[in-house]
């Protein structure tokens, strides 16, 4: 495998082990402050982040590289509204598509089809994860800080993801 490859997707290991422990803290958070419905949905985010890691690592392996298991840093863990929250949820998927975009990038730099073709999963998925995050984060806008709107919002977040993934 290519050092320079290999290197990144080493790299996209730690943002996809990042994202999961910051989704979990998420989840954490919205637990704590009574929202079950977006916790349930932050454990799942998650659960697919860590899914996306695990994938990486038995690719890299199966193509002979060498997985480096990152230490990751203390994700952030109290937020003032469930808005910062899924800003955040937003900035996340934001900065991971730019990491696989990069990834992509140096594979046709360095003619690394293989790679490449591999990577295309993680585009089609980013694209559905940063749709729903824009989805999420706009219903929440329009709700305002109307509390039974966020009740509401909590009571239907799976709902509401499910319907946006089919789309």
């Amino acid at each position: 495998m290519n050092s320079t490859i290999e290197e990144l997707l080493n790299s996209q290991i730690k943002y996809e082990a990042q994202a999961s422990l910051q989704y979990l803290a998420m989840a954490s958070w919205a637990d704590a402050e009574g929202y079950n419905g977006v916790a349930q949905f932050f454990y799942s985010q998650s659960e697919e982040e860590r899914v996306h890691m695990t994938k990486l690592v038995k690719f890299v392996n199966e193509r002979s590289g060498n997985v480096i298991i990152p230490a990751l840093d203390q994700p952030k863990a109290s937020y003032k509204s469930l808005n910062e929250l899924f800003e955040k949820f937003l900035e996340s998927e934001v900065s991971v598509t730019e990491q696989i975009n990069h990834v992509i990038y140096e594979c046709l730099q360095n003619k690394d089809y293989n790679v490449h073709n591999f990577m295309q999963w993680y585009v089609t998925e980013q694209l559905e994860e940063e749709a729903m995050a824009r989805t999420l984060l706009d219903k929440l806008n329009i709700i305002g800080n109307d509390k039974s709107g966020h009740y509401l919002f909590d009571r239907d977040i799976n709902t509401i993801a499910a319907a946006q993934e089919k789309e």
